[in-house]
């Protein structure tokens, strides 16, 4: 029964031991890297697609600007956090609209309307002036199919995504947005 006992003992340490190394640092287990990339809403995930209509009532998707840096911008016209971080929106699509960046061809904004009534969502596009043409919302408020499927509950939000459809950047506002876009810019 000792025996049986010391062994046990001295096979649990040797599998402890034997995930370090003498110097005591751990081993890394080699893993199967997977080649097909996540679909998901953290930074490094493929951002996930999104379609719906735009003030035209046309649809529009996300995947259609591949090849650029797009910012999702979560908003609404109701949100008072929303309009003021506007101008800084703005200021970003016409600074880095026309910059040639080192991987991407441009810069473009996708933005997602929380708004209930099409009205003050054109109304808020207009006064704010956000030229850029990628205007969606479903129209249901918080029960928005793309702000579920991204986990937003609070807006302003927005996620930077690269030429690939990648996360690269979330919650971007005021001077963060700038900073993190002159990262990936070649030249203006």
């Amino acid at each position: 029964m000792k025996r049986i006992l010391f062994a046990a003992a001295f096979s649990a340490l040797l599998i402890v031991a034997g995930s370090f190394t003498l110097n005591n640092e751990p081993v890394k287990a080699k893993r199967a890297v997977s080649k097909t990339a996540v679909v998901g809403t953290n930074i490094g995930d493929i951002a996930p697609e999104i379609e719906m209509a735009g003030v035209d009532g046309k649809k529009l998707k996300l995947s259609s600007l591949r090849g650029k840096m797009v910012l999702i911008d979560f908003w609404a016209s109701w949100c008072g956090p929303c309009r003021r971080e506007n101008p800084n929106v703005v200021g970003a699509y016409e600074k880095y609209n026309k910059a040639k960046f080192k991987t991407a061809k441009g810069f473009d904004i996708f933005s997602v309307s929380l708004d209930k009534t099409a009205d003050a969502w054109k109304q808020a596009i207009e006064k704010d002036q956000l030229t850029w043409k990628n205007h969606v919302s479903d129209l249901q408020g918080w029960n928005n199919a793309a702000a579920a499927n991204y986990g937003v509950s609070s807006i302003p939000m927005s996620f930077l995504i690269d030429e690939k459809g990648v996360i690269v950047a979330k919650s971007l506002r005021g001077l963060e947005l700038h900073k993190k876009l002159d990262e990936y810019v070649k030249s203006f």
